[in-house]
């Protein structure tokens, strides 16, 4: 069993030595560090440490926005330490604390609550679109060649000119004429 710690802090000019040395008295022998914003999803440092953890070792943080930047950041994580069979803590948010049941039941509610939230989210992105198409919203990217454009194209087509010619005079890619080509056949 290993405890371990991580430390953050977002840029170069921040300092991290008061996270390792609250690391270094909570007992982390190992201690993982990183300048990088939080924002950023891929973190080096942390993705090492994820990749080093294994079962029974307990990772520390001294805050939980050290180590994530949002809940779902965070549940994301605390499940890839979960499945490696580790525990986690966080010094200074005593209810983040898998190492007890208490704070494995506190983290299993946070989780169930981002799931909550999420289904809440698609259930009001679904209800919105909805709406919008039948206010007659178009989804997707914006049409290449105006209506104006598709039918000077398409008579253009007709008349017997090549796709790839067509393509060049109206500066879009060969693929959007072959698609107007084929909506009309």
């Amino acid at each position: 069993m290993a405890v371990i710690g991580y430390a953050r802090v977002s840029t170069n000019g921040q300092d991290y030595n008061g996270q390792i040395t609250e690391l270094k008295a909570a007992g982390c022998k190992r201690i993982y560090r990183e300048k990088v914003s939080g924002a950023q999803s891929d973190r080096v440092e942390l993705g090492k440490l994820l990749k080093a953890i294994r079962r029974g070792d307990v990772l520390i943080v001294t805050r939980l926005d050290r180590l994530a930047r949002s809940t779902l950041d965070l549940l994301s994580i605390l499940r890839r330490v979960t499945e490696a069979g580790a525990k986690f803590k966080s010094l200074k948010d005593p209810w983040a604390d898998t190492t007890t049941p208490h704070g494995e039941l506190m983290v299993t509610i946070l989780a169930g609550l981002a799931t909550f939230e999420r289904h809440l989210i698609k259930a009001r992105t679904d209800e919105g679109r909805t709406r919008a198409k039948a206010r007659g919203v178009r989804f997707g990217r914006p049409p290449k060649l105006t209506p104006f454009q598709r039918q000077g194209a398409l008579q253009r087509l007709a008349a017997g000119e090549s796709q790839a010619d067509l393509a060049r005079a109206y500066n879009v890619d060969p693929a959007a004429i072959c698609r107007l080509a084929s909506s009309t056949a």
